[in-house]
């Protein structure tokens, strides 16, 4: 009798990508969109409110991973769903239902 063939399942292929403890597009996009804040009017209190939004995002960023690491996925799918699907009986349906 021979044993199974064993394949390794390597850690870093099935964890999600975060940066520096939250999703890694949403962490990104808030980095540009405060270093852009920082640099626009260039004033210390445009570079102190943007650094405290940068620290808020990242910790309100990090706190969403934890619960889950593809929280904003999830919600943006959530989204697109639509409040109600009417029945058909099959896709190839002539009549358009309409939400309204």
């Amino acid at each position: 009798m021979s044993e199974l063939q064993r394949t390794p399942v390597y850690r870093v292929l099935s964890r999600p990508s975060l940066l520096l403890g939250g999703e890694r597009r949403l962490v990104i996009f808030t980095g540009t969109l405060c270093v852009l804040l920082m640099f626009s009017c260039f004033s210390v209190y445009t570079v102190i409110l943007g650094l405290t939004l940068w620290v808020a995002s990242i910790a309100v960023f990090r706190q969403m991973a934890k619960a889950d690491p593809h929280l904003s996925e999830i919600y943006v799918r959530h989204i697109r769903y639509q409040r109600y699907y009417p029945a058909r009986s099959t896709h190839w349906c002539p009549y358009s239902y309409k939400q309204q």
